[in-house]
């Protein structure tokens, strides 16, 4: 930079600095020449040199450096109109370069999450599982009301010996506004009645509205799951259900008086398919197709805050029998306390559930014991988390269970230790 341009941006500035200020860049001391005026340029944000602290004056800048601190020094009102004459095609140039790095540098965010579980059940329900599932989230800015979010999940299975890994694209969808109306479409997670009624992918579209009260509709295909109870005593008969449905209609009503909070919601699923297999005749191996229905849920739920750390809630289902006198209601209360933070190490938290639902009350489960594969259950589970550590956070759950619509147990216990970032 030549001495003129210094003195002259500097004067533009107003006066020097201050014979107080720390000395900016290590090759411009204080008894340098230009001490004063580089001082006042670093003071006011119009140049702050290089990345090994120095000024670098006896280097020749480009055009856009120069037309970089030209810049800074007009959102500063400084009187450098000729120079901005003179470098008005770098300035134009910079600006719309600089505006499109930041917009793409924002647009676009990448996270992911590594999680190892394994987990032990006992009784009728004898085996354990060991797995490792990475995800790789993409969260894109379409424009200000719009955002797009996407997922890739593979999971290695270390029960085997095959070697087996599976990568799928999980998670596609959209978030959005239409006037006051808050819309997501695509594949997402679907968690229905905090995950007692159903909590996979969903492939749809649901809107919600409102703030306080807050009311939500959606429609769409859930995921295909099975559940089988072999040798049921009162059917004479193996018997299973198909849970894949080809539609899903499902609405919501909820909100927030003080510590109070109140939800309601109705979930149907259509034609779901009921298969049995005669387990006298061992002439008739297969299964056949008895009983197809809607299932429809009624949801009721209402949790009551103490604290910031201490909460419990109830909810009340009544569910379908598919025609066949399979129990379809139930009921689960929770008690939490505190909670694992990933941003907050040392944090932890306790849980409790008690459930008792009916087969009807439920599509695929969130817990992580086996109540998929009963045919409706009840009993608890307990579990505790830790944050190790900046975004490492552990669990243990424990569950124990009893099968209603027959007379099978199991306990399990389920750990794991998730990293994110």
């Amino acid at each position: 930079m030549k001495k003129s341009l210094v003195l002259a941006m500097a004067m533009a500035l107003g006066v020097t600095a201050s014979a107080y200020a720390a000395n900016p860049f290590s090759d411009v001391p204080a008894g340098h020449w230009a001490y004063d005026s580089v001082n006042k340029l670093v003071e006011a944000g119009v140049v702050d040199g290089y990345p090994d602290g120095t000024y670098g004056g006896d280097k020749l800048m480009t055009r856009y450096e120069m037309a970089q601190i030209v810049a800074k020094a007009m959102a500063k009102g400084a009187d450098v109109d000729k120079l901005a004459a003179e470098f008005a095609d770098e300035l134009d140039t910079l600006g719309v370069r600089v505006a499109n790095l930041e917009k793409k540098a924002d647009n676009v965010k990448i996270t992911g999450e590594v999680r190892y579980h394994y987990a032990d059940s006992s009784d009728d329900f004898d085996g354990w599982e060991n797995k490792l599932r990475s995800r790789i989230w993409v969260n894109g800015q379409v424009n200000d009301d719009w955002t797009y979010t996407g997922m890739i999940e593979n999971i290695q299975n270390f029960a085997n010996d095959a070697g087996d890994e599976d990568t799928k694209f999980q998670r596609a969808y959209v978030n959005g506004k239409l006037g006051g109306v808050k819309v997501q479409a695509g594949r997402y997670n679907l968690n229905l009645v905090d995950g007692n009624v159903y909590d996979n992918r969903f492939d749809g579209i649901q809107a919600s509205y409102g703030k306080d009260v807050q009311v939500k509709v959606g429609y769409g295909k859930a995921t295909p799951s099975t559940v089988t109870a072999p040798g049921m005593s009162f059917f004479g008969t193996d018997y299973k259900v198909n849970r894949e449905s080809d539609e899903v209609y499902y609405a919501e009503v909820g909100g927030k008086m003080s510590k109070l909070g109140l939800n309601a919601g109705y979930y149907n699923f259509k034609d779901i398919t009921a298969y049995e297999k005669d387990v006298t005749d061992p002439a008739k191996p297969v299964w056949n197709e008895f009983a197809q229905d809607d299932m429809e849920i009624w949801a009721l739920t209402a949790d009551y805050a103490f604290d910031k750390n201490v909460k419990l809630g109830a909810t009340y289902l009544k569910g379908d029998d598919f025609g066949t006198d399979i129990d379809d209601d139930g009921y689960i209360v929770k008690a939490s306390y505190k909670g694992a933070k990933a941003s907050d190490p040392g944090s932890w938290g306790l849980v409790a559930r008690y459930y008792d639902q009916g087969a009807g009350t439920y599509l695929d489960h969130t817990m992580n014991g086996v109540a998929d594969k009963m045919l409706g259950f009840k009993g608890y589970s307990v579990f505790a988390n830790y944050a190790f550590a900046k975004n490492i956070v552990g669990q243990v759950e424990w569950y124990d269970l009893e099968e209603k619509e027959g007379n099978r147990e199991s306990q399990t216990l389920w750990s794991q230790l998730l990293f994110t970032f």
